[in-house]
């Protein structure tokens, strides 16, 4: 049997089906988590990320397909499983009746790994009162108090599923960073969900994008981006209507002026758009949120994207 240490691949999902009733909600999802990354799961509210993730956690068991973590099903396995994975979501569903003193002890009993020197530090670096309430703590504060009880035991994989949802900016940055800084370093794998873009651009080795229960893109978050342009292109003669540029993704303008954000070789673009009696004025690489705005209107048959289109 191979060791935890030698497991190249941490999370592996294979053609997972869900319906709930008549909804679709996941379709033939594949994709895998190689040991040490920080994995961003992204897609719109409802595009099937908490599903996939219960999934992961084992608590829903696939209706086709198969998942496999740290090589066991989760659903047949929960031990063995969550002896090794830490997990905070949302919805921090802390017992509200506890002491911060009393979660901890509480969570250290099911974990022999449980590091009492790091869980104190973790206390003290979030300025957890260990005598404050759970239901007394701001939403910051429970935030911190669940990220302690995931990464006091130092798990090998650590699932977040939108960790940061309803914190004001300040704190987001400050618990991204703790996690990131304590599972990472420690060549420990990450795997989070998240509808801000600017958060899995950051600090994201891997990238897969959810769109209505299909992964519409799974790779590198460089391989992804490198492979996505926003041009400007000028024509000598005014259009009435968007060109027919193949590699555009999603285009917007009028008369001469057109942008895309286009996928492919840029000189491969360029010479597409010569063919239509344009040019290329202006090219740069795409942001994650242009890639991410430009495909959920394409994938419903939007042809232009307003420039002040966002994730919401």
């Amino acid at each position: 049997m191979t060791s935890p240490e030698l497991e190249p691949t941490v999370i592996e999902v294979r053609g997972v089906s869900r319906r709930f009733g008549k909804q679709q909600a996941l379709e033939d999802v594949s994709l895998t988590v190689p040991r040490g990354v920080v994995f961003g799961l992204i897609g719109e509210n409802g595009a099937g990320k908490t599903t996939l993730i219960r999934h992961i956690l084992g608590l829903f068991r696939p209706q086709s397909g198969t998942v496999r973590v740290f090589g066991l099903d989760p659903t047949r396995d929960p031990v063995g499983v969550f002896s090794r994975l830490g997990t905070l979501s949302e919805d921090r569903d802390l017992p509200g009746w506890m002491r911060v003193e009393e979660l901890i002890r509480y969570v250290k009993a099911f974990y022999p790994s449980w590091d009492d020197a790091y869980a104190e530090s973790l206390r003290d670096a979030s300025e957890l009162d260990p005598k404050a309430k759970i239901r007394h703590l701001s939403r910051g504060q429970q935030a911190r108090a669940g990220l302690l009880a995931a990464l006091a035991f130092r798990p090998e994989l650590l699932v977040l599923d939108e960790p940061s949802s309803g914190l004001d900016p300040v704190v987001r940055r400050d618990i991204l960073g703790a996690i990131i800084r304590t599972i990472t370093n420690d060549g420990r794998t990450v795997l989070f969900s998240s509808h801000l873009l600017d958060e899995v651009e950051r600090v994201s080795d891997h990238v897969a994008m959810i769109d209505r229960g299909r992964i519409v893109i799974d790779g590198p978050l460089d391989a992804v981006k490198s492979k996505h342009h926003q041009v400007n292109i000028q024509f000598d003669v005014p259009r009435s209507d968007a060109p027919p540029l193949d590699t555009a993704i999603a285009i917007q303008g009028s008369g001469r002026e057109w942008s895309a954000i286009c996928e492919g070789d840029l000189g491969a673009i360029s010479m597409r758009a010569e063919g239509l009696g344009g040019r290329v004025v202006e090219a740069r690489g795409a942001t994650l949120d242009e890639i991410f705005v430009a495909r959920m209107a394409g994938h419903r048959r939007k042809p232009i994207v307003p420039k002040e289109a966002a994730v919401s």
